[in-house]
Parts: structure tokens; C-alpha cells; sequence
């Protein structure tokens, strides 16, 4: 069975849409953008329109490839005084001359939509409300639409990135299921992720999953986006596993969605606690 993510994005908004509907004034999210990386383009895209629909406001601020790692300080410190602003993304990935990891902690983390703030990522791994990254809450809260259990399950991770594998395995830990992280460097990869009941892929390589790494009837998610021959392929054979899984994500329409959709809840939240709002 697919686990729509497109269609399940659609209902959480509209419970989302209404909420904001009913705000004196709108949520508001500034991007910065540098250069002009097609994907990154695409994704901003994406948010923009989604936080349209929601009756939020989003400003993009689209910086030359050759800007001064200066100006882009200079641009996150004034959206930090600024109180009406209660989002700050830095589309990633940036030119490799900026120090991303320095211009995402100056971001202020209780601006931080994206959960990328070591003050963040610190709140999950102690179990404390904060902002979680989008992808990984994207995933949850569609295992959540699905009524998927997760408690007692065996959960499987290709991928332990910052963003995505780390976060997600405190996630899933944190609702009691039995967490494997694996990776690159891992050795016998199929052994372990065939002991999955839930299985995540997010190693960023076109069909890297094979119908022969996936245990009969478990739920496989493909976190991976990757452009083959102008076509959005997933780190899933897909053709050959889903007719194995009980559920699993298509790529595009699968995660995706679900990670804009998780960032628009993420501005909403932001906005709620700095104007007092339960």
C-alpha cells in the first residue's frame, strides 16, 4: 500500500490552514537563498506555494553564488531582532566557501523552522519540546496518519546524517521502537536492514534499496530525491520492492511533501510560542 504523502500533506494543512485562518496576524518565514542550485530552487518553490495556500507569508532572499559570507550574517541578525519575524531557513546547500554550519547557529533556534539549531537537535536527544527537523517529523507524523505501530517494532536507518538518519532514530527511540543505524561503512548491510520492520532509506543513491534487503511486509520509506535522466528517482528499487512492503512511499508524492508540510506546522508552532499562543 502507498503511503500517499502528497494526500496526507493535503489534510494536515487544511487542519493547519484553518488554525492559521483564525490568527491576528500571519505567520511569516524568511528563506536565504545562495546561488541558483536547481533542487534548491525546486524546494523553495515548493515552500512558497504550500505557505500561500496556508495564508502564511514567506519572503525569499535570493543571494548571488558570490556573496560575502558578511552579508549573509549581516541578514540573519536582522531577521533575529526582527519580532515580526518568526521563521528563519538557510536553503542548504550553500557555496562551499560559507561556513554553513557557522550560519546555522547564528540563526536565533527559537527561529530555527528547520530544527537544524545545536540548541534543537540538543532538545530532541534530551526529550525536551523543541523544534525537530522537518524530514524526520514529516516521516512520523506520516506513520501517524496511517496508524502504523511503531512501539516494539525493529526499525532500521540507512543513513546517519544530521538532518535525517540521527534525528529520526532519537525519534523513533522516543516512541519505544528498537532502532538500527546503519551506514556506509557497515558490513553485511542486507543481514540487518532484512530484519526491518520498518525501513528507512536515506543514503542519497538512486535504487540503492533492493527487493532483496527488504523483509516481506515491512514498511519501507524512501527519503532519497535523486535526478536520473530528468526523473526524480527515490534510494528504493521501487518497482521491485513495493510489491514485497505492506506500505511504502513513492518518490516524488512520498516524503517530500511531508517535509514542506512539517516545516509550515514548524513556522506555526515558532509563531505560537513567541506570541503566547496555546
Amino acid at each position: 500500500m502507498l503511503l500517499d504523502g502528497r494526500q496526507t500533506a493535503d489534510l494536515l494543512n487544511e487542519k493547519l490552514k484553518l488554525k492559521v485562518s483564525l490568527l491576528d496576524k500571519k505567520p511569516r518565514l524568511e528563506i536565504i537563498l545562495i546561488g541558483d542550485d536547481a533542487a534548491s530552487l525546486s524546494y523553495v518553490k515548493g515552500k512558497l506555494q504550500t505557505a500561500s495556500k496556508l495564508g502564511m507569508l514567506v519572503n525569499i532572499n535570493h543571494l548571488p553564488v558570490d556573496v560575502l559570507e558578511t552579508d549573509v550574517i549581516n541578514l540573519i541578525n536582522k531577521f533575529n531582532h526582527d519580532k515580526d519575524v518568526n521563521g528563519i531557513l538557510l536553503q542548504l546547500p550553500i557555496p562551499k566557501k560559507l561556513n554553513s554550519d557557522k550560519l546555522i547557529e547564528l540563526i536565533d533556534y527559537k527561529k530555527d523552522v528547520d530544527g537544524f539549531h545545536t540548541m534543537n537537535q540538543g532538545l530532541l536527544f534530551q526529550k525536551k519540546e523543541g523544534i525537530r527537523p522537518a524530514t524526520p517529523l514529516g516521516i512520523m507524523m506520516l506513520l501517524e496518519h496511517y496508524n502504523i505501530p511503531i512501539e516494539g517494532k525493529h526499525v532500521v536507518i540507512i543513513g546517519r546524517s544530521q538532518i535525517v538518519g540521527a534525528p529520526l532514530a532519537k525519534m523513533f527511540l522516543d516512541k519505544n521502537a528498537t532502532v538500527t543505524i546503519t551506514h556506509s561503512r557497515t558490513k553485511n548491510l542486507s543481514y540487518i536492514t532484512n530484519q526491518a520492520d520498518i525501513l528507512v532509506a536515506a543514503i542519497g543513491k538512486p535504487k540503492f534499496v533492493t527487493k532483496d534487503m527488504v523483509k516481506v511486509g515491512a514498511v519501507v520509506i524512501d527519503v532519497g530525491i535523486n535526478r536520473v535522466d530528468g526523473k526524480l528517482i527515490g534510494d528504493v528499487d521501487f518497482k521491485h520492492v513495493e510489491p514485497i512492503a505492506s506500505y511504502i512511499t513513492p518518490v516524488p508524492k512520498g516524503v517530500g511533501p511531508m517535509t514542506i508540510c512539517a516545516l509550515a506546522h514548524n513556522l506555526y508552532k515558532l509563531y505560537s510560542e513567541q506570541e503566547k499562543i496555546k
